[in-house]
């Protein structure tokens, strides 16, 4: 089951095509991790499927419908997106960054309702950022940033989340944390998770579909065990990995890997000329 898919989608600046052809399904209620080498797409896929970047060629249903033909208040009502540097936020509070999850359900002068009022709060709570609600953003850890922007986006109710490179800048404690977040997210409220991950290990510990890309193409998609293997590693990253098992959660474990090294072209000895007329 699947609420949002494309077909055959090209996207690029100007003249570049980075994706090509692109047809990618999303499991609903799942957490999907998007992996791949930088520059592969990975983060101009995700700009496609949230209307950010609008393809060239090709279309994204959502709910079978195109977003490029969908209202923008109904697309924010049902996807949110967290960009890999998110901006805008200097000089508010919490309170007042995780307000502006509310666009998409106001009308008139804007003014918060009570109901408004009520989720931004759930959403801080959920997060664990309720505390820092009258805080300057600008105040705050990376982590607790993080997840402030975490709450933005919950504020805004949707069922799909999107979010581009969400561990970036974080220190082990932190990624982690967000992490878990989002699988709670995923598992005790069913949100849809789809994200971009660098961490080939923590893309395995967490998601329940991995979609490998390189060269703007998908090269392989299912599960971790599917895709966290020698043989897509080598195509996708173009390294010899050694996969185990992580012993907490049986999930494959990259233990350590290396560059595969071109293979250097056979040289054929050149003739000797004392030999040619032996």
């Amino acid at each position: 089951m699947s609420r949002i898919h494309t077909t055959d989608i090209e996207v690029g600046y100007g003249d570049k095509t980075i994706v090509k052809q692109l047809s990618l399904t999303i499991p609903d209620r799942q957490i999907t991790t998007i992996i791949g080498p930088n520059g592969c797409g990975k983060s101009t896929l995700l700009k496609a499927m949230t209307r950010i970047l609008s393809p060239s060629n090709g279309s994204v249903h959502l709910d079978g419908a195109d977003i490029a033909k969908c209202k923008t208040k109904e697309i924010a009502k049902k996807m949110a997106i967290l960009p890999q540097t998110p901006e805008g936020a200097s000089g508010l509070t919490v309170g007042e960054l995780v307000a502006y999850g509310r666009f998409p359900y106001q009308s008139g002068f804007g003014r918060l309702t009570k109901r408004d009022h009520e989720v931004i709060d759930w959403a801080l709570d959920v997060t664990g950022t309720l505390d820092y609600k009258d805080r300057s953003v600008d105040a705050l850890s990376g982590g607790q940033r993080q997840r402030v922007w975490i709450a933005m986006a919950l504020a805004q109710e949707t069922d799909l989340i999107f979010l581009d490179e969400p561990t970036t800048y974080l220190d082990l404690a932190h990624q982690l944390e967000v992490l878990e977040l989002l699988e709670t997210l995923n598992r005790e409220q069913g949100r849809t998770i789809v994200m971009v991950l660098h961490d080939l290990n923590q893309a395995a510990r967490f998601a329940d579909h991995i979609v490998a890309m390189k060269d703007g193409e998908v090269l392989a998609t299912g599960s971790a065990e599917e895709v966290i293997c020698p043989l897509v590693l080598r195509q996708v990253f173009h390294i010899d990995a050694i996969i185990g098992r992580d012993p907490r959660t049986e999930k494959p474990m990259c233990l350590t890997y290396h560059l595969i090294k071109e293979e250097a072209p056979v040289e054929t000895a050149a003739p000797r000329p004392d030999l040619l007329h032996a």
